[in-house]
């Protein structure tokens, strides 16, 4: 069986090779892990491997596992990449280091009141549901420009990115560049798009980071 460890090489050289053909700089995308229902021995030996950046969905299911590895390494990042309740934003802001699915007024007001309590400032995403699912978070592709104007001068919430998670049975193209031009309207420079299945088409659609669990972790 495959290790994570040579999971997350074979990742990283994808990652590298799918930047070259996109003639993008060396480096310029950020590997998130998602290392959400694996344990803290599981995500260890990914850690020593040199992987620093990780993400989980639930707050909770992070509280248990992260501080202490967080104390053990200084270095790492941990993003918050699942749907947030607006009574999970104290914890949220205590742990995360960037937090991808600011995605409705509440939680915009809930992490501004967080961050000043707190004296913390996480890096801030806005997800959009580019497919207009109704299960799914996120806000409307149409609404996205003027929430992210909102965040920043109702909220004073320095917003740097999208995110988004397109539809699975679509071709995940289309949902890329709709997220590349809204950013572009929105004057914000990073752009969190691709999983395991889709993250190097994502790269060739302007990726600033791209989101891989299974191909590193094996199914959950």
């Amino acid at each position: 069986m495959t290790s994570a460890v040579e999971q997350l090489h074979a990742v990283k050289a994808k990652i590298a090779s799918a930047e070259r053909e996109a003639k993008r700089e060396p480096g310029a995308v950020t590997l998130v892990a998602v290392s959400k229902t694996f344990a803290a021995e599981d995500i260890r030996p990914v850690i020593e491997a040199g992987q620093l950046v990780f993400g989980e969905n639930r707050v909770q299911e992070a509280q248990g596992k992260w501080p202490a590895l967080k104390e053990a390494f200084a270095d790492l990042e941990l993003h918050l990449i699942g749907p947030l309740q607006s009574n999970k934003a104290k914890e949220a802001v205590a742990l995360f280091d960037v937090i991808e699915t600011v995605d409705r007024e509440k939680i915009a007001a809930e992490l501004a009141k967080e961050m000043a309590r707190q004296g913390r400032t996480p890096k801030l995403y806005v997800q959009v549901n580019t497919g207009s699912e109704p299960q799914k978070a996120g806000i409307e592709p149409r609404e996205a420009v003027a929430f992210v104007k909102r965040c920043r001068e109702a909220h004073g919430l320095a917003v740097e990115g999208l995110m988004c998670i397109p539809p699975a049975d679509e071709n995940p193209g289309p949902h890329f560049a709709l997220l590349e031009k809204l950013a572009r309207e929105a004057g914000v420079a990073k752009l969190s798009m691709g999983m395991s299945g889709d993250y190097e088409t994502a790269i060739a659609f302007g990726a600033t980071s791209v989101r891989v669990g299974s191909a590193i972790f094996g199914s959950r």
